[in-house]
């Protein structure tokens, strides 16, 4: 069977087998980085020979893009669907923001291998195009909710592609510093409330609900 990524610039068709192969070698950039994973590791942890990492990829440079255009695609369409499930521009960012944030473990991964991908894109064109790729396609959604909040009324800024890049690095810029925490998991929560409260803030919609912590606990008091 095969599976199509969504997003014509992440477009491509995958077998199971794949995305097996996709998986694991996800998790193990993860918790080793692209450049000190082998094939061999991945072929271990996936159950496979090298030969047959090979045979599905052509080299390692192929099998870590692959997967980071699964990773990427995947994230551009559960970001979709929460823009997706509520009508009013405020409530998009929160749900946005709160889909992000979607778990601990999971986060720590994906931005993990994010930084890799864009230590990689700094050395190799392949790796540029998939990140610019990536970082136009999520502006792009934050620009369509900026964009509605504006029109609305509810958003007061002058431009919404601009304050797109600003929402962006928000979000980037809280999840690089809740990676540096010693108890990530635990300050997994707060980071993602101060992170919708920054934005809310930046975008001029109040957020006075989410002035407490709700039980989270600051990892900066």
């Amino acid at each position: 069977m095969k599976k199509t990524l969504q997003r014509p610039e992440l477009a491509e068709e995958l077998t199971d087998k794949q995305i097996h192969l996709i998986r694991t070698t996800y998790q193990a950039i993860s918790e080793k980085g692209a450049h000190r994973v082998s094939l061999q590791d991945i072929a271990t942890a996936a159950g496979v020979s090298k030969g047959i990492l090979l045979y599905h990829f052509e080299t390692k440079d192929d099998l870590i893009l692959r997967t980071m255009q699964w990773v990427l695609s995947r994230t551009e369409t559960r970001i979709r669907e929460a823009i997706a499930s509520v009508p009013a521009p405020r409530e998009q960012v929160l749900a946005m923001v709160d889909v992000i944030y979607s778990h601990p473990e999971a986060n720590r991964r994906f931005y993990l291998t994010y930084l890799d991908l864009l230590e990689h894109s700094v050395r190799m064109d392949t790796f540029g195009n998939l990140a610019s790729t990536f970082r136009g396609i999520v502006n792009s959604l934050y620009e369509e909710v900026v964009g509605a909040g504006v029109k609305s009324g509810v958003f007061r800024v002058p431009d919404a592609k601009e304050a797109s890049v600003t929402v962006r690095a928000i979000v980037d810029g809280m999840f690089i510093q809740w990676l540096g925490e010693k108890d990530w998991k635990r300050s997994h929560r707060a980071y993602k409330e101060a992170c919708q409260r920054a934005i809310l803030a930046y975008l001029g919609a109040e957020a006075d609900e989410f002035r407490d912590w709700k039980g989270a606990v600051a990892p900066w008091t």
